[in-house]
């Protein structure tokens, strides 16, 4: 039996970009520890494929298609996950563009790949948070987990606009948690390495893998496992007294 303080069952689950990735780890996670992930989704066939993956092992869920940069799809997908279920306990801002990118120099990045990535990955998690405040309200113990990344700390070269929308990622968790105290809502980031998944990254090869690996004091891969843990321990009760907090996840690549 699960401990009390790492118990989520029952907990409705918003996570962004779940319909592959990490996402779809973090979602597949959360079912099996009998909570509800809510599968907030722009590609909704994606989003149907992971639903039905956990559906078919016996879990909750439920698959919403939603573009997190547009205020009224954020809003419709929060809408219809409280007409479904009454509440919303946590939420994870997830959704984020990195895997599409070529890396380059900062002053050979367009101007509209410039403006789609912070809209995505700033914006996006902006609205999430704005759209699901007065249920998280009502909880008295609601939780916002933002994804930032391993490349803030390290100033990664080649990706200025992502490392720029992640560093942003960690202002706006130390702000939110700020003003979001006396509503015992904890607000927290994580930051993960560099992730195997099943998503193909436009600017990485076996080359890069592996030196990316080398950097870290543990010397493998990161995958997914690695960081359920952490969202998993945010998101319990375990951690109540911890906000306004940035946790990196990746082997000892950076130390903050």
């Amino acid at each position: 039996m699960v401990s009390e303080r790492f118990d989520v069952s029952g907990k409705v689950v918003i996570i962004t970009g779940a319909g592959q990735g990490i996402g779809r780890e973090y979602a597949h996670a959360f079912a099996e520890a009998s909570a509800i992930p809510i599968i907030a989704e722009f590609n909704n066939k994606n989003g149907q494929n992971v639903a039905s993956e956990i559906t078919r092992k016996g879990g909750e869920v439920l698959n919403i298609e939603t573009d997190v940069t547009v205020e009224n799809s954020v809003k419709n997908m929060v809408q219809l996950t409280l007409e479904k279920y009454g509440h919303i306990d946590i939420l994870i801002n997830n959704a984020a563009l990195f895997a599409v990118l070529q890396k380059c120099n900062f002053e050979d990045i367009p101007l509209d790949e410039w403006n789609k990535v912070l809209n995505v990955n700033i914006t996006g998690s902006y609205l999430c948070a704005k759209a699901v405040l007065p249920a998280l309200r009502k909880t008295d113990s609601g939780r916002i987990i933002n994804v930032s990344s391993g490349t803030v700390p390290q100033g990664a070269p080649g990706f200025m606009h992502y490392v720029t929308s992640k560093a942003a990622i960690v202002g706006m968790t130390r702000a939110m948690a700020r003003e979001l105290g006396d509503d015992n809502i904890n607000v927290n980031a994580v930051m993960p390495g560099y992730t195997e998944t099943e998503i193909e990254h436009a600017s990485m090869d076996d080359e890069g893998r592996d030196a990316i690996r080398n950097m870290r004091i543990l010397k493998k891969r990161g995958t997914p496992d690695d960081l359920i843990g952490t969202v998993m321990f945010l998101a319990s009760p375990a951690s109540s007294f911890i906000t306004g907090q940035s946790i990196a996840c990746c082997g000892g690549e950076v130390m903050l």
